[in-house]
């Protein structure tokens, strides 16, 4: 069976639908930027202040590595992952990638003032609309298949779960 690789962009809903998913599924559930914190100690945020958006991206590689030997279980994926192809290549070769694609209102919407999010933290509305813009083909392309997520959580579980599982 492999993984399920959730993708998309920040306030996609990677982490919230990935957990009821595996939940529903009772698989585990594993989020990358979650695995960083735990093994750095120390938030998101803070390791790109730090050590820069070079080295996370580093470690974020090396952890999409590692989550990849673990157990079949459901993963969010941070949003920056995917314009590595060594990621990408790391996920589809362990499993099925699934984009959460949600539009850039409710985007903005959900990550709100984006004080945690270091790429936002200025103007979150013409950021995320930059990096939306920058990345979607790229996630497409990554992706086995696409979700509308702007739905609500459960729609939007459901909607994963059927297409990973259509049986």
């Amino acid at each position: 069976m492999g993984h399920l690789w959730l993708l998309g962009m920040m306030g996609s809903g990677k982490t919230a639908v990935g957990r009821l998913v595996a939940a529903h599924l009772d698989l585990p559930f594993y989020d990358t930027d979650a695995v960083i914190e735990a093994s750095e100690e120390m938030s998101v945020s803070e390791l790109f202040g730090l050590r820069g958006e070079a080295a996370f991206r580093d470690i974020e590689r090396h952890t999409i590595e590692q989550v990849a030997l673990l157990p079949a279980g459901v993963v969010a994926t941070g949003g920056g992952a995917i314009p590595d192809e060594r990621n990408v290549e790391q996920m589809r070769g362990s499993g099925t990638t699934i984009l959460l694609d949600v539009s850039i209102p409710r985007l903005v919407e959900r990550i709100g003032s984006g004080t945690d999010r270091p790429l936002v933290a200025r103007d979150v509305g013409l950021a995320v609309r930059k990096i939306a813009v920058e990345r979607d083909g790229r996630y497409r392309a990554a992706a086995d298949a696409a979700v509308d997520g702007d739905a609500a959580v459960e729609v939007v579980a459901a909607e994963v779960e059927h297409l990973w599982n259509p049986s």
